[in-house]
């Protein structure tokens, strides 16, 4: 367990004409299993494949086709699971959720109601600012995911496609623990952060492959409080649910929204009515979808041809072995080895692919100068050329070379940036460039003195106003800068010219 003391972020208030009311959110989040074929299919789950190609008969719902689990799906799921510290339940159980739309081709989607695969588990959520919260995760299900439908294709006509219909998704269910906007993205990027390092989830937003709906109620200060204490929902308000959210910034605008919403009705001496909404980010307003009651097994019953799920101890533990180190764990032990800030170690373990880059540049060196060019240098500009590490033209065997370079005194800092600026755009081994081109500094400090003898025998008058103020001496070092090209060791000239005008 990771020894870190954080202080509790402030819940979110919002003033309405009457009172100030606080904010409780939920989180269902829908993330796509990273798996080659679907929960009960063979068929392939490659995005942006032709309409309709990546399909089995049983996606399909051809009448005598049975599903047939995908153990991979299940590993994935009990990875996930146990990297939110959860319980995994050895014994689970599969359900159809009935509901009838065009995309849906079975009128039932397989789900997990009654018997999820994961239980309890916690996502610790930083925000930045040295705050943090533990939200509870209440459980994880597998379940399929439903078609596209396509209305914008003909005046006239729909469309259905039906590739992602069957696709393995974990729905990862939350306890109203969240209390701000702020708070549900640090949540979302959160999720997010460990089922990349995990393999589980891309988490890509964008393509649908990670995506939330959101819970959000309003109360009066004190309520939560009162619930946290008791677990007792009727503390809180009515909430309602913002459907099929995959934009962290619309997520915030959202919750936004919605609580005025229901502020502005329970104040006009309104009720808050259960139900599912859509937010339209054009118009800044979320709207009704449906009404949803309180129960849902009148639509769900235990699936027929599918039996309950038994997994071994065994086999959890042989996962468990093998989980690979998750970025809580990482950021500490690079603030530990590295000493580097809670800020850069954040920033340097955001993704597993710029964790990687910087540990192999780092190793062997100081560990801040390295996170310092990392950040700086290299992320700043990749960020400018919109460019992922991945793609990085600079290796970290080329970074780590400028850093030896600047570490034995053979460069100065700014040479540094200059050549950093070569490998970046030519590529090449730094120490041969370094050679090649004259860009060693000059460490000799007699060349140095000789320069500095030359400018202070042509400008005595100078020489006297620094003795006078020292903080004239800094015109010296720019001169003796200027004699040698910008390659004189500015350390050195630092301590000649101290010297020499201190006589």
């Amino acid at each position: 367990m990771l020894d870190l003391t954080y202080e509790l972020p402030k819940p979110k208030v919002i003033s309405g004409a009457k009172h100030d009311w606080e904010l409780v959110i939920g989180m269902e989040v829908h993330a796509q299993v990273s798996s080659n074929a679907k929960l009960f299919s063979g068929a392939s789950t490659k995005f942006g494949a032709e309409p309709n190609s990546n399909v089995a008969f049983v996606d399909a719902a051809m009448p005598g086709m049975l599903p047939v689990i995908n153990e991979y799906c299940i590993e994935q799921a009990v990875r996930t699971g146990l990297g939110l510290k959860a319980d995994i339940n050895l014994t689970s159980a599969f359900d159809r959720k009935n509901y009838f739309y065009p995309d849906l081709p079975q009128g039932y989607q397989i789900s997990q109601l009654y018997h999820p695969i994961v239980g309890e588990g916690e996502v610790l959520v930083e925000l930045g600012d040295g705050t943090a919260r533990n939200v509870r995760v209440e459980r994880i299900h597998m379940e399929q995911d439903a078609g596209k439908s396509i209305h914008d294709m003909d005046p006239n006509m729909s469309f259905v496609d039906l590739n992602r219909t069957g696709v393995c998704l974990m729905e990862i269910v939350s306890r109203p623990d969240i209390r701000g906007p702020e708070e549900a993205a640090a949540y979302i990027a959160k999720l997010r952060q460990i089922m990349q390092y995990l393999g589980t989830c891309d988490g890509n937003m964008q393509n649908g492959n990670l995506r939330a709906d959101v819970n959000v109620s309003v109360c009066l200060p004190g309520a939560y409080e009162k619930y946290q204490e008791t677990q007792d929902f009727s503390h809180l308000g009515t909430r309602c649910e913002i459907k099929n959210m995959n934009s962290m910034r619309f997520i915030q605008q959202a919750i936004e929204v919605e609580a005025r919403r229901q502020i502005a009705i329970v104040e006009a001496g309104g009720k808050i009515d259960q139900e599912t909404r859509l937010y339209d980010p054009d118009k800044g307003e979320t709207r009704s979808m449906r009404s949803k009651e309180e129960a849902h097994d009148y639509r769900y019953f235990p699936d027929p041809d599918l039996l309950p799920l038994e997994i071994e101890q065994e086999w959890v533990d042989d996962i468990a072995a093998k989980l690979p180190e998750l970025p809580d764990e990482k950021k500490a032990r690079f603030i530990k080895d590295f000493g580097l800030s809670d800020y850069d170690a954040s920033v340097l373990t955001a993704d597993v692919e710029s964790a990687a880059y910087f540990e192999e540049t780092a190793k062997g060196r100081n560990g801040k100068l390295a996170a310092n060019w990392v950040i700086n240098e290299l992320f700043g500009r990749l960020k400018k050329e919109d460019h992922d590490i991945t793609d990085s033209p600079v290796s970290p065997a080329q970074l780590g070379g400028i850093i030896d370079l600047i570490a034995s005194d053979a460069i100065s800092g700014k040479i540094a940036k200059d050549l950093f600026e070569i490998v970046y755009t030519e590529g090449g081994d730094p120490a041969r460039i370094v050679e090649e081109r004259g860009m060693k500094q000059v460490t000799d400090t007699g060349a140095i003195e000789a320069a500095l003898d030359e400018i202070i025998a042509a400008n005595p008058a100078q020489v006297e106003k620094a003795k006078v103020n020292p903080k004239l001496a800094g015109w010296f070092v720019g001169q003796v800068m200027k004699a040698t090209g910008g390659k004189a060791n500015p350390k050195a000239v630092n301590q000649l010219v101290a010297q020499k005008l201190g006589e």
